[in-house]
């Protein structure tokens, strides 16, 4: 069993940055990587960005990347979403999720969840 608590969101200016924090405990030697989703009112649950726990790879969505970037630190079991840049469309609430199993892009294939934590940019 993994708990993960999500955390860092908040209300920004177009342009601006967040960094969102996601702490994982209980059996984390379980996982294999974790990852960063979002989801917009009305719209479906889209990955965003993922990290591999073993070698640190990295895998972004298109549309964010260049801008935002995801970081490991092991001995905290804690990884980090760096958003810069950004833009309306980044507005939705962010999701960390952990996953015990070889997967990236899926949301479905991902075994824990945090709570989310809400992220809005305006003009």
């Amino acid at each position: 069993q993994v708990q993960l608590v999500d955390s860092g969101g908040g209300s920004v200016q177009v342009g601006g940055s967040l960094r969102l924090s996601c702490a994982a405990s209980g059996r984390t030697f379980s996982m294999y990587g974790m990852g960063w989703f979002r989801q917009a009112p009305g719209k479906e649950r889209e990955f965003v960005a993922a990290i591999t726990w073993s070698s640190g790879s990295t895998f972004y969505a298109d549309s964010v990347k260049g801008r935002f970037t995801i970081s490991r630190d092991n001995d905290k079991n804690t990884v980090y979403l760096q958003m810069n840049s950004l833009k309306p469309e980044d507005t939705a609430v962010y999701y960390c999720a952990a996953t015990i199993r070889r997967a990236t892009y899926t949301a479905r294939l991902y075994d824990y969840w945090g709570q989310g934590t809400q992220v809005t940019v305006s003009s």
